[in-house]
């Protein structure tokens, strides 16, 4: 069985923001297949999902395309202890 490397967060800071508001942070909506269906952005860290590096672009991707206001955040990849 492959061990797959799920160590990723991935992480939306506000353009323009500096440091007034705290990063958020993906949680993966799933079906009950486990079929992705979407991403909300939470606060706190610790209930974000953690994921392979293709399922956090996945997420970005999602995000970039589907969010009306995609452009006003950066959204990255981190690792999970950062």
């Amino acid at each position: 069985m492959e061990n797959l490397d799920q160590r990723y967060l991935v992480q939306q800071n506000k353009v323009g923001d500096g440091d007034s508001k705290p990063p958020v942070f993906a949680k993966v909506m799933r079906s009950k297949e486990g079929k992705f269906e979407g991403v909300s952005f939470i606060k706190n860290k610790e209930k974000a999902t953690i994921m392979t590096v293709g399922q956090a672009q996945e997420v970005i991707d999602w995000a970039s395309n589907k969010k009306t206001n995609a452009q006003e955040y950066a959204t990255k990849i981190i690792c999970v202890g950062q």
